[in-house]
């Protein structure tokens, strides 16, 4: 493979890679822009969309569905789920402690993500199940020894179809105007007649709906296998893209997930792909160093 192949290879790769991750940080950005907490539980709503829509997908095939129409029933399935894990997250965990201190909150989301992990190691058990064979696998050869699946061509125009719809859905309805407002204040913004509790469960149901489907897409393409540990380092990845793009920017977490995807790629190309974890956290720490708000993010003042 020539240079010029290896770098469209490894672009398209990591467009992949990144897409998924962008759909997921924008949950960490929404959830962080309204109410300025972390939500590490994240990770494993991703990991339980996965793992219902491999159980769901699973037994419609057996019960002699066809797997697109499996698919779409799992994924359909696996965000009702998430949603409903998220909801009862905020309304239990995090709702309770919105006016705490900012540990308490942070202390509370590492606990639920290892409560949500032990959950889903009850319902499941420890073991490393594959997921259905449900995307054409075909590959098509674009030029030169470049190409691209099916699978992956589904991939990436489902994440930007669910990304699309999320920027319509925040900049031009009803409920995007609230979640602004609310993000810009909570106090004010229940003075106006909008219920900021209402707001911000569903600010975490529709984060949970875009991981359900990250978590689905992700398993059927990276290794075909599901378990109760799996959403930990595709949730911290996703943080990262979150804070690389400006956390609480909804644009950020797009181009963040985007650029740490491509620069996974190319480290997993030209370096060595047993090293490609690595180059997600040095990202970070260059972020840090050098733009603390993020590509896309601005210093903004503390709220009060």
């Amino acid at each position: 493979m020539g240079a010029l192949d290896l770098f469209t290879q490894q672009l398209i790769n990591g467009l992949i890679k990144g897409s998924l991750y962008a759909m997921i940080a924008l949950g960490y950005t929404m959830v962080y822009g309204i109410l300025g907490i972390i939500n590490f539980a994240h990770g494993e709503v991703f990991m339980i969309g996965a793992m219902v829509a491999m159980t769901v997908t699973t037994v419609l095939m057996k019960l002699g569905f066809s797997a697109p129409l499996a698919l779409v029933i799992a994924i359909l399935v696996a965000m009702v789920a998430c949603m409903i894990v998220s909801f009862l997250i905020e309304r239990l965990a995090y709702r309770p402690l919105r006016y705490a201190p900012k540990l308490a909150p942070l202390i509370t989301a590492i606990g639920m993500s290892f409560t949500l992990q032990a959950v889903a190691m009850l319902v499941w058990g420890r073991e490393h199940f594959p997921f259905p064979e449900v995307f054409p696998s075909q590959r098509i050869n674009l030029f030169g020894h470049v190409g691209i699946t099916m699978r992956e061509i589904i991939i990436i125009v489902v994440s930007f179809v669910m990304m699309g719809g999320l920027f319509i859905l925040v900049n031009k309805t009803k409920l995007g105007r609230a979640m602004r407002a609310t993000a810009e204040n909570v106090n004010v913004t229940a003075l106006m007649g909008v219920n900021p509790n209402r707001v911000i469960s569903a600010t975490f149901m529709i984060g949970a709906a875009l991981a359900a489907v990250a978590g689905v897409l992700f398993a059927s393409n990276y290794g075909g296998k599901v378990h109760f540990y799996m959403g930990f380092i595709p949730g911290m990845k996703a943080f990262i893209a979150a804070v690389l793009g400006g956390i609480g920017n909804i644009p950020g977490a797009l181009v963040g997930g985007l650029v740490l995807g491509i620069v996974e790629a190319m480290g997993a190309g030209y370096v060595s792909a047993e090293y490609e974890d690595v180059f997600a956290f040095v990202v970070l720490v260059l972020v840090l160093i050098f733009r603390p708000s993020g590509l896309l993010g601005q210093r903004v003042a503390d709220r009060a």
